[in-house]
């Protein structure tokens, strides 16, 4: 694994974006990881490692996450800056000698995907979208703002951990190593001692600033045209069965693999997530 940054440029000035890098960069397949709202890069690792021997395989933290740099304007936080911020990635990589170029998103990282592969000469030609769909509910949204943004902080690492467990309990059955890993890359311990979250408490003001509804992302949806891999987890309330089903027959008509025993997400740590995106991907 590698570890490098790139400098990206939104309306109120430059900003760094921190990614890790797996495999060959040399590799003539690339594929990019999105992650969730309020994740990081390093939740790919598994699949990273998976991937690496026939691929090269890019894992960025998004703006205000992780080891990227926080916007100063709170409002810069949103899809369009996210989107510049990628096709700068996309701009390095392929110029590094990739010749395909892969998409896989959870959550967040998932409309990224959608949005980036939607559009006209998009260099994507395939993408995972994991537990997010043409239409996100409202209720989801309302239950995702119930923490996101709170900025808690915790007397140990410890106790943190615990908090993450019960509020991510929908990430499913996982070892007490994987939920280590997916707690140690997305929190800090401040000057004071006490333990918090290491991304911007500011990403979630777009959220607060508008009235939370629906969103439908319909027409998006059915602009893309490469082959498509949807992943749900059974349980999951960002993504009901209903709205999978229907995306099945529209746009990209993808294949659907569902997760149970899981809600949202499926965290792509288990050899049988793994293993579906692995095949999709790069074939058996």
């Amino acid at each position: 694994m590698r570890e490098a940054d790139l400098t990206c440029l939104g309306k109120n000035g430059f900003h760094r974006m921190h990614y890790v890098d797996w495999g060959d960069q040399n590799a003539s397949q690339i594929v990019i990881c999105g992650h969730g709202l309020t994740r990081s890069g390093r939740d790919f690792d598994a699949l990273a490692q998976a991937l690496a021997p026939a691929c090269r395989i890019v894992c960025p933290d998004i703006a205000g996450r992780g080891k990227s740099d926080w916007l100063e304007d709170k409002s810069d936080y949103n899809y369009a800056q996210y989107c510049a911020d990628m096709a700068a990635l996309i701009a390095r990589v392929t110029a590094e000698g990739a010749r395909r170029l892969y998409w896989v998103g959870t959550s967040m990282g998932g409309i990224l995907g959608m949005l980036l592969a939607a559009q006209p000469r998009s260099p994507i030609e395939r993408l995972v979208v994991n537990d997010v769909g043409m239409i996100v509910p409202k209720s989801a949204l309302e239950r995702l703002a119930q923490y996101v943004g709170k900025d808690p902080r915790f007397t140990s690492f410890e106790e943190l951990s615990a908090y993450v467990r019960t509020v991510s309990a929908p990430f499913g059955k996982l070892t007490d190593e994987q939920w280590r890993h997916l707690t140690i890359h997305t929190v800090t311990k401040h000057a004071d001692g006490t333990w918090g979250f290491n991304y911007d408490p500011g990403i979630a003001i777009p959220f607060q600033q508008s009235a939370l509804a629906d969103v439908n992302l319909l027409g998006v949806w059915d602009r893309i045209t490469c082959p498509t891999l949807l992943i749900r987890g059974a349980d999951s309330d960002l993504l009901p069965r209903e709205i999978a089903l229907q995306m099945t027959q529209r746009g990209p008509r993808p294949k659907l693999a569902e997760f149970a025993g899981t809600g949202h997400a499926p965290m792509l740590l288990t050899p049988d997530q793994i293993g579906i995106v692995r095949d999709f991907l790069l074939g058996p």
